[in-house]
């Protein structure tokens, strides 16, 4: 599934990967390939831009780590970042409702 079918979305899917734990970004990419099954094979260019804007924003917030010799950055959800994921899971609802009942 291409990035541009994904606008819109693309912030609660992250926010949604992170909400089981924290995650560097590459961990964050491939829980995203297999949760869907491979649906969402996303590009390190796609992902990173949003990671970073949603700290930014203070939706998350990351840490400096070291594993095997490389440094890694490790994202974690904040209190906001799980509102808005709250928040993102309830519009999805909604809005697949609604589809649903139309496509019916």
């Amino acid at each position: 599934m291409k990035a541009e079918q994904l606008k819109g979305h693309l912030d609660s899917l992250i926010l949604g990967t992170l909400g089981a734990g924290p995650a560097h970004g590459y961990a964050v990419i491939e829980e995203l390939k297999r949760r869907s099954a491979g649906a969402f094979d996303l590009a390190e260019g796609t992902v990173y831009p949003v990671l970073h804007r949603l700290e930014a924003e203070g939706l998350l917030a990351s840490t400096w780590t070291e594993a095997s010799g490389r440094r890694r950055r490790v994202y974690r959800l904040t209190r906001r970042g799980r509102a808005a994921l709250d928040g993102g899971r309830r519009e999805w609802r909604a809005f697949a409702h609604a589809v649903d009942a139309v496509l019916a």
